[in-house]
């Protein structure tokens, strides 16, 4: 299957062999993660308060992105974001004091790091224990930016209807890595200016999809590019979770695997490249949370030493002109609001 999709919409047709090879993975390993599941401690910082029905709540891990955190919660308030409910891995860097500003914010801690936290998997199926089943959520990281068909003018409260009316528990949403020109990393994006105005660029054909029994897989992007780094890129950033869903073994599949295959997808704009990416990367070698003791990280941090800079751009770079523009190239599905 190719991504972006020429057709703008993904082919997800799979035979009845295929949907039963899902369907056995998603009894086996369900069945493994409720026998071996383990409690991790989380505590809140500031007072916590019930959900209502009419809330949309989004959830979040953070460490030290105190750079984007304004520019988060405003993009999220905008797509119609009730309620804040994050983890915060430790940050020293005004993260933690920024969010306890927040009236909208309901703010935890926990004494393990993100990597003992199975990759805040834990801290996230604990916080949807806490906060309630049986209902709709947004399930990002701070350095995520979610967009879909007409996202600023349509909030999240009807994508969600759309969704139902399509019989659907979730929506996917690949991560598409955000980058500057090498010429562009002395500008400064404007005070409370959104990311993509600073990290302008993302790659146009260099991605890798494929069905698997789990779910859609992509790959490839700039870190594949110009690392070979083979890290999964979808996530399913909207989620329906009920006593059915864990996360298993990744963010990137969760279960039950038979809801990873919607048909309406938006994208998740991804800054790890924003204005402080040397100081990340360079935190990432060091706090070793991430993949295989971040391995590609060091992959990074040899061309920092080599280079002073990482230039990801290339001859199929295409500046980032808005939700529209992803939706003509086939990087994101249009929503059908009539069913």
């Amino acid at each position: 299957m190719k991504y972006p999709f020429p057709s703008g919409a993904p082919d997800l047709a799979r035979s009845l062999l295929d949907r039963l090879r899902t369907e056995y993975d998603t009894f086996r390993v369900t069945r493994r993660e409720r026998r071996n599941r383990t409690d991790v401690i989380i505590s809140p910082a500031n007072e916590i308060r019930p959900l209502t029905p009419a809330d949309v709540p989004l959830v979040f891990v953070t460490h030290n992105d105190s750079a984007l955190l304004n520019a988060f919660i405003q993009h999220y308030r905008q797509l119609g974001v009730t309620r804040f409910i994050c983890v915060d891995d430790v940050s020293t860097d005004g993260t933690r004091e920024a969010l306890l500003r927040e009236p909208d914010v309901d703010l935890w801690t926990s004494p393990v790091r993100y990597g003992h936290a199975r990759r805040g998997r834990s801290w996230r199926e604990r916080l949807f224990a806490t906060y309630g089943i049986d209902r709709w959520y947004v399930n990002v990281d701070s350095d995520e930016f979610l967009v879909y068909e007409d996202c600023f003018s349509k909030p999240l409260p009807e994508l969600i209807r759309a969704l139902e009316a399509g019989n659907l528990k979730r929506m996917a949403a690949p991560m598409l890595d955000m980058y500057p020109k090498v010429g562009d990393i002395a500008d400064s994006p404007a005070v409370g200016g959104r990311p993509w105005e600073f990290s302008r660029y993302l790659d146009a054909d260099s991605y890798e999809a494929m069905l698997t029994k789990r779910g859609i897989s992509i790959k490839g992007g700039p870190r594949g590019r110009k690392f070979s780094e083979g890290n999964e890129l979808i996530k399913y950033p909207v989620l329906y979770w009920d006593r059915e869903c864990h996360f298993g073994s990744s963010p990137h599949q969760p279960l039950p695997y038979g809801r990873n295959f919607p048909s309406v997808w938006g994208a998740l704009l991804h800054f790890k490249f924003f204005t402080n990416y040397k100081a990340k990367i360079t935190e990432a070698v060091e706090g070793k949370q991430h993949y295989n003791s971040s391995e590609y990280y060091h992959k990074m941090m040899d061309v920092l030493h080599r280079d002073g800079e990482i230039d990801f751009s290339y001859d199929q770079s295409i500046r980032y002109d808005g939700p529209q523009q992803l939706i003509e190239r086939g990087f994101m599905t249009r929503i059908d609001r009539q069913r």
